[in-house]
């Protein structure tokens, strides 16, 4: 029997900032951020729109009713959770109206946060074969006006349902792994704003893959003559990229020139969308398939997730007959298509609203009428969905 990702879909914002006026306003050349990060736009969230309601709006058109009631797991990987004690996965429980009887949990490890959450599932469906678990990942990268993260931002949730012999892609048991203690990038409680040290987060994310990539290959699981993709955790397209080209003396010339022609069309959403953290790897993962039409059933996948602070996972899983079908390409390019695209006066007044922090009460104005969860505002400590 087989485990995996039975489906997939994502949501983000409807609204975002194109790079060539951020380049602009900020004074520097537009080929910094179009060429040396490889990015073009990026989403950028209203007040209503918070790691909660757009998980629910990942997760919205997922599930049919025999998926609910099928779930014995719900698992929201974020590093921009809306509470210290309460998991961001009980209000997407709420706002979804799920069954009671399953667990229902939030997981962080910076970016990592949803591929450990994907690992957890894969367990428990395997020992639950007639059970599926949710896996919503879901982030809103923010960094200060002017600041050197700023162009790096973005907003937007990837849900996936996992379950026995899945339709879309089903995952190997065997993985390769490690974890270490660095401070290339992390956000206190006390600031509402990351903190990174750029070139040292390149080095650490560089380093793993070369490691795990080594590790992976002395167990014989890359097997590059047969891999037809690999994807990255991309909070910028050029980071991924120069993870790629590491291997461009390690495999034949063939095997690296099919992986990069994949790895171009994996970043097409994430380059338009911008850093969704924990999301980012599986908004690759919808990219490719939905952007190379000539991939086909049974090519096998790799995959490198990481999580600053740090943590990183290189596996592997294997294209499903039936995968094609439930792609939502159409849908996906409309919602990316139909975005509002804001001035640079209308970015930073929306970058500068926030919501408050002593309790009283606020109503948060609606940014989209036709989106069915969003934060309607704060009362008595408690956030309000509707």
């Amino acid at each position: 029997m087989q485990f995996g990702i039975d489906k997939i879909d994502f949501y983000t914002p409807n609204q975002c900032l194109d790079l060539v006026a951020l380049a602009h306003a900020r004074q520097v050349d537009p080929n910094k951020y179009l060429i040396g990060i490889g990015q073009k736009q990026m989403a950028v969230a209203p007040l209503d729109q918070d790691i909660v309601s757009m998980a629910a709006n990942a997760a919205a058109q997922l599930l049919t009713p025999l998926d609910q009631a099928a779930l014995g797991l719900l698992i929201v990987g974020t590093e921009s959770g809306v509470d210290q004690s309460k998991a961001s996965a009980l209000f997407v429980h709420d706002l979804l109206d799920l069954h009671p009887n399953m667990r229902t949990l939030e997981i962080k490890e910076a970016c990592y946060g949803a591929t450990a959450g994907l690992q957890l599932a894969l367990d428990f469906v395997r020992q639950h074969p007639t059970q599926k678990a949710l896996v919503i990942a879901s982030d809103i990268a923010r960094y200060g006006l002017n600041s050197p993260g700023e162009v790096t931002q973005g907003a937007g949730a990837v849900a996936m349902l996992v379950s026995a012999e899945p339709q879309i892609l089903a995952l190997e048991e065997q993985s390769v792994y490690a974890s270490q203690s660095t401070w290339d990038f992390w956000r206190p409680n006390y600031s509402t704003e990351s903190f990174a040290q750029g070139k040292y987060s390149e080095e650490v994310y560089l380093s793993m893959f070369a490691d795990l990539w080594q590790q992976a290959s002395a167990q014989k699981l890359t097997q590059v003559d047969e891999l037809a993709a690999l994807l990255f955790h991309i909070p910028f397209s050029k980071m991924g990229r120069k993870a790629l080209r590491t291997l461009e003396t390690k495999i034949q010339p063939q095997a690296y020139q099919r992986l990069t022609k994949r790895f171009e069309a994996s970043i097409q959403y994430g380059q338009i969308v911008g850093n969704i953290y924990t999301g980012s790897l599986y908004l690759s993962l919808i990219s490719l398939l939905e952007n190379d039409m000539n991939l086909q059933a049974g090519e096998r996948i790799g995959l490198f997730s990481y999580g600053s602070g740090s943590e990183a996972e290189l596996f592997f899983g294997t294209l499903q007959p039936d995968f094609k079908s439930q792609l939502k390409s159409a849908a996906h390019q409309a919602l990316l298509a139909n975005r509002t695209s804001l001035t640079m006066s209308e970015y930073e007044e929306q970058f500068k609203q926030s919501l408050v922090t002593d309790g009283s009460k606020q109503v948060v104005d609606v940014s989209d009428v036709a989106v069915r969860h969003r934060l309607t505002g704060i009362k008595g400590h408690q956030r309000q969905y509707q």
